[in-house]
């Protein structure tokens, strides 16, 4: 990493990163947080996600593509339930999927999400978590309600490793720790 980079350092599930800062508008930066490869910090995170999830009743655990893949996979090895992501491009062998259309904070760009027609099983009827590494805006939330309740599901919590910005607003979502936003 370059020296010039700055970085907002964090601790969660009992381990210290360094999370680079990123302007993703004009006047607003976040801390960046990528898990992908970080093997250690995904499977605390699930550790302690999953304890806090203990309570709650649920089927099954759904989330976007693509970076909180491998955190909804260690929190399903942890709590022994399926999961189904929800992908952001249609291929033809997804058959009958189910979308809905959301805009990214970190792209600034429309993205549509889509549940496999294979998937609509581990999630019909049922009642799921909905999991993120980092909750921002919401949108990418409201995008995967959208679907789960396509798809006939219910949610029946929200989880993430962190929550972002406006604190207060993410009073009901099942988190780790929360990141500020700087505004220029």
């Amino acid at each position: 990493m370059s020296t010039d980079q700055k970085t907002h350092p964090v601790e969660v599930a009992g381990l210290k990163r360094d999370l680079i800062l990123f302007e993703v508008a004009p006047g607003v930066t976040i801390a960046i947080l990528n898990i992908l490869g970080d093997t250690e910090l995904v499977t605390a995170c699930a550790i302690e996600l999953a304890e806090k999830l203990s309570q709650i009743e649920y089927a099954a655990l759904v989330t976007a593509e693509a970076k909180s893949i491998p955190l909804i996979h260690a929190l399903s090895v942890e709590t022994n339930k399926p999961y189904a992501v929800l992908r952001k491009t249609y291929k033809p062998y997804m058959g009958d999927a189910i979308q809905a259309e959301t805009v990214s904070i970190t792209t600034g760009k429309p993205q549509t999400l889509f549940l496999d027609a294979k998937d609509r099983d581990v999630i019909k009827g049922n009642k799921v978590i909905l999991v993120d590494d980092v909750i921002s805006t919401g949108s990418t939330q409201q995008a995967m309600r959208a679907v789960v309740e396509k798809a006939g599901a219910k949610v029946a919590a929200e989880a993430a490793i962190f929550t972002e910005g406006d604190k207060a607003k993410w009073e009901d979502i099942i988190s780790l720790g929360h990141l500020p936003v700087w505004l220029d």
